[in-house]
């Protein structure tokens, strides 16, 4: 972030975090997964709106043991087919193939960088076999999932609000009522535990399984451990291992910070939700920029901009990097551009939407950081574009 004087993302962690970090450091004899984990685990599920929470060592981790424990419970098979947006993060992607799946991709809308409607209903007839569909809400616009379900009514529905904490749809925080919904508390990220992920479900089955493959897959972490001991008394039950799994634990040290900072996440998000009502008016008087629609459900990661042209786009990184403004494309663009994938979008279409954000779009850091004195500035920039 050096240089930056306008940088993605600034340290969220205050003195009085490290205080209690220190505090805890010098007055507790356990570090590894305990007590503290826990504490964090329900204050997010109660800040949430759901019913079990587990604390991870990343986002991207969370979403590979969520896939994992849906394709056990669920009885998913080896090449089973995946919806997914082609815009996303690629640990949303990596796990489907990792894990032996068949992913399909669709093309996104660039209202709110979700499923394209009309391509989404194409693939619905074309793949109705679908099995599992993972949503992603990027940015900090929440997806809407209801519609989506009307195109695939027997798909399982899971959610990555990686980016995206405290978004609402229809009244209610995304991920409140969901089969699974991971979160991420890296550092650029609305809250942060350096690194750390979070799952949250409604699913009582699920949320045990998924704390045995968190440990290993140790029938001990079993909220029903009895209940395996007894049906395996010729194996010594400290060391039973009732399903594969990995030691994706996190620390007390992250909860910690964690509970610090989930305190405050409320007046995060609605100073970034502030600052996003801003940069809307500023882009949409704009005729050098696609027109931004406005969501009220918000929890803004970011404020992105999609050029008219690549001309304008090379104007606007030189007017940031004159400025000291830090930026990014559009989290990855169209990711089956990457050369690591050799996956195709199935369309029709002559031009992809999700190769307009790839060609055309870029992306600054909103946080709580931003204030009016950035938002001046980015008036002046847009205006000078």
């Amino acid at each position: 972030m050096k240089g930056y004087k306008w940088p993605l993302m600034k340290n969220t962690l205050t003195f009085m975090d490290r205080a209690k970090l220190a505090k805890f450091i010098l007055t507790s004899d356990k570090f590894t997964q305990g007590q503290k984990v826990q504490e964090f685990e329900n204050e997010w599920s109660k800040w949430l709106g759901c019913k079990h929470s587990l604390y991870v060592t990343s986002g991207s981790t969370a979403n590979f043991l969520l896939v994992a424990a849906v394709m056990e419970k669920y009885n998913l098979k080896k090449g089973d087919k995946v919806l997914l947006p082609a815009c996303t993060w690629v640990t949303n992607i990596n796990p489907i193939f990792q894990l032996g799946l068949t992913p399909i991709f669709c093309d996104i809308s660039l209202e709110d960088y979700s499923f394209d409607l009309s391509e989404m209903e194409k693939i619905s007839k074309k793949h109705p076999d679908i099995k599992l569909v993972f949503v992603t809400h990027l940015l900090g616009i929440p997806a809407n999932v209801p519609i989506y379900k009307s195109y695939f009514p027997d798909a399982i529905f899971i959610d990555d609000v990686c980016e995206s904490h405290g978004c609402t749809m229809f009244g209610e925080k995304v991920g409140s009522n969901s089969i699974g919904a991971t979160f991420s508390f890296y550092f650029g990220h609305h809250m942060s535990t350096i690194e750390g992920g979070m799952i949250s479900t409604n699913d009582s089955e699920l949320y045990d399984l998924m704390k045995m493959k968190r440990s290993h897959g140790l029938a001990r972490a079993s909220d029903i451990f009895d209940y395996y001991a007894n049906n395996n008394p010729d194996i010594q039950k400290s060391f039973l291992f009732v399903t594969d799994g990995y030691n994706f634990r996190n620390t007390e040290l992250g909860a910690v910070l964690g509970l610090s900072q989930l305190k405050r996440l409320d007046k995060f998000i609605e100073k970034r939700r502030k600052n996003y009502s801003k940069y809307v008016d500023i882009c949409n008087r704009s005729s050098s920029l696609e027109k931004i629609k406005y969501n009220t459900g918000n929890s803004s990661f970011c404020f992105p901009f999609i050029c008219k042209s690549k001309k304008i786009k090379e104007k606007l990184i030189s007017l940031f990097e004159k400025n000291g403004i830090e930026y990014r494309p559009v989290v990855g663009g169209n990711l089956l551009r990457q050369p690591y994938l050799n996956y195709k979008i199935e369309t029709d279409k002559d031009v992809l939407n999700v190769d307009m954000l790839h060609d055309n779009g870029i992306y600054i850091g909103n946080s709580q950081f931003v204030g009016t004195k950035e938002i001046n500035l980015l008036d002046k920039i847009i205006k000078e574009l």
